[in-house]
């Protein structure tokens, strides 16, 4: 776990279910998080790094040339169902 320096400049807020709330707390306990927004930081970088997003998230692409929609595929989409 690296200790990250940046200056948090954007404020995220979600709701969990009590189930959620209780698995992040279990699992940062076990991990002596110092709170509930490390862990979610910590659990954030993972989650982007294991899919290949982290480097992109970190501002080296715009977030339009990694999102789930695809112009180019959905153009060949419309060409197919006519």
């Amino acid at each position: 776990m690296e200790k990250d320096n940046t200056k948090r400049t954007e404020r995220l807020q979600i709701m969990l279910t009590e189930e959620e709330t209780r698995a992040l707390d279990d699992w940062r306990f076990k991990l002596r998080m110092p709170s509930r927004s490390a862990a979610v930081r910590e659990l954030l970088r993972r989650g982007l790094s294991a899919e290949g997003f982290f480097d992109q998230a970190n501002g080296s692409e715009h977030s339009g040339d990694f999102g789930i929609f695809d112009p180019r595929r959905h153009d060949d989409d419309d060409k197919t169902a006519s």
